[in-house]
């Protein structure tokens, strides 16, 4: 046992400051090989600043890592790849155009005695990895033509060529398919059981850590909270230890008038439709349905992102066809799924971000910085943006933040926003910010002419926040539900079977 205490990862009295603001605390853990570890917390607790010192993208200000018995006291990245630390961000990392073999090579590519790429070799240890993993890849496969499950195992084949000791997944599962999920979480505990590598799983998503975790480490304002083993614990005991206060959400007790505000009559895209719907005045509409029934497809729709035909009415205007400006116009506005891709301008400020689509407004005559400033810090309080810094860029905030940026930008009061869409609201977002983000979206909602229509893929974030849910399949509602039915009702009814707590369809649009 005291040889294998010698080995894994060691983190001893880790400490990192920004400015004045202490993001690091002291940080103590001790993970063994051989298990997999999770690592939770609320966001701005720290996890991604010590994540960036394991990886050699930051340096601590003080303490150490032990890798296997040698002691750094910072790592640059090629340092941390030479000591045996290998992480997977949640983006992947990957060259679309190039095979799988060459991305898990690239920048160290095999040479034969004669300076030139050894593509056989290179080949062939692709395949080892791969048949290694279980998985039947080409290694001369174009990465873009993968599916994203597919992506995560190169990613995974990529870390592993390097014979770490110590692997880190951050949020691995974000984008995977209910099947990918359950493939790689076995692959995660194949690498820990017979590989025995030291696993580090970073994630929000509770479930999994109930079934892959071994122990279960709680940062919380830069310090560890607790560290346990996973059978000594329950779902609740996590979750209280995130976010204390975190109860499950309270639903908005007023009843609904019966004014319609959002009319959709028979709306059809190149793939959706026909789509008839309406939503009330202060009404929350989920959107539900498994992956390609055409969730994303409606939001694009109604924000003028997709062609369309049908009629689309916003308290009793017409909204035209003619693209997303004119939507815009009528007050409709889209927060995307992908937040990085889509929605976040990550080297910008956190201003820049939140008044981008106002400037418009704000810069008349001309813009002033104090002005904007003052604009800034009202609607940073309002969404409660922590750090409350204008300057900050925007990819440096963690992702609950990251989104209430997002978010933001149209509940400030600025415009007339009037029809909120939301794909995938709280993706990659931890329970505690969850809850501010629903408190957000309701008080939105609470002000007279509004709604929201928003698609998830979480049934748990439907019954917390949607006052009726549809469900779609192949692109067409199948059923309309008040969300009380339950999770496993709203599942069945996406996939197409029939459900008796479900029965009552379209059971009053009465949230209460």
């Amino acid at each position: 046992m005291e040889a294998r205490a010698a080995k894994g990862l060691r983190i001893h009295s880790i400490r990192k400051a920004f400015g004045t603001h202490e993001v690091l605390k002291g940080i103590d853990l001790n993970l063994e090989p051989g298990y997999v570890h999770a690592l939770l917390g609320p966001n701005g607790a720290g996890k991604s600043s010590l994540l960036s010192c394991l990886s050699g993208a930051i340096e601590p200000d003080s303490g150490s890592i032990i890798v296997d018995g040698r002691q750094y006291h910072s790592l640059t990245p090629t340092e941390a790849f030479g000591a045996g630390i290998s992480i997977i961000y949640q983006h992947f990392q990957l060259v679309d155009s190039l095979s799988c073999s060459d991305n898990i090579f690239l920048g160290r590519e095999l040479r034969t005695r004669f300076g030139a790429i050894d593509f056989a070799e290179q080949n062939r240890q692709t395949r080892a990895l791969f048949n290694s993993l279980g998985v039947a890849i080409n290694p001369a496969t174009i990465v873009g033509s993968l599916n994203i499950g597919e992506q995560q195992i190169v990613e995974i084949a990529r870390a592993l060529s390097r014979r770490p000791s110590v692997l880190i997944l951050d949020e691995p599962t974000a984008a995977l398919s209910e099947k990918e999920v359950e493939a790689l979480l076995a692959l995660v505990r194949r690498l820990a059981d017979e590989h025995g590598l030291t696993i580090v799983y970073v994630t929000h998503l509770l479930d999994e850590v109930m079934q892959v975790a071994d122990t279960v480490t709680v940062i919380r304002d830069g310090a560890v909270l607790w560290q346990r083993a996973r059978t000594s614990i329950e779902l609740d005991d996590i979750i209280f230890a995130i976010s204390p206060d975190a109860i499950e959400a309270t639903r908005r007790t007023r009843t609904l008038d019966d004014r319609v505000l959002l009319g959709v009559e028979d709306l059809r895209t190149n793939w959706s439709g026909p789509i008839s719907f309406d939503a009330r005045d202060g009404e929350i509409i989920g959107v539900f349905g498994i992956l390609g029934s055409g969730r994303t497809d409606l939001l694009e729709a109604l924000a003028g992102a997709r062609p369309r035909t049908g009629q689309v009415l916003l308290d009793g205007g017409s909204v035209e066809a003619t693209g997303p400006g004119s939507a815009r116009e009528s007050g409709i506005a889209l927060v995307a799924s992908d937040r990085k891709q889509q929605s976040l301008f990550g080297e910008l400020s956190a201003m820049e971000n939140l008044l981008m689509p106002h400037y418009g407004q704000t810069a008349r005559p001309i813009r002033l910085k104090a002005r904007e400033l003052s604009i800034f810090e009202r609607i940073s309080r309002s969404i409660g943006l922590q750090p409350n810094d204008p300057h900050r860029d925007a990819d440096k905030f963690s992702g609950g933040n990251a989104q209430k940026l997002v978010i933001g930008r149209w509940i400030s009061g600025l415009d007339a926003t009037r029809l909120l869409l939301l794909d995938e609201p709280t993706q990659g977002v931890d329970i505690g910010a969850r809850r501010d983000l629903y408190a957000l979206l309701r008080s939105f909602v609470d002000v007279p002419g509004r709604a929201i229509v928003f698609a998830s893929s979480d049934p748990e974030e439907l019954i917390a926040l949607a006052d009726r849910v549809l469900i779609l399949s192949a692109g067409k509602i199948v059923a309309s539900v008040n969300p009380r039915v339950g999770e496993q009702a709203l599942i069945a009814l996406a996939h197409g079977h029939s459900f008796h707590a479900a029965a009552n369809q379209d059971n009053s649009h009465d949230p209460n």
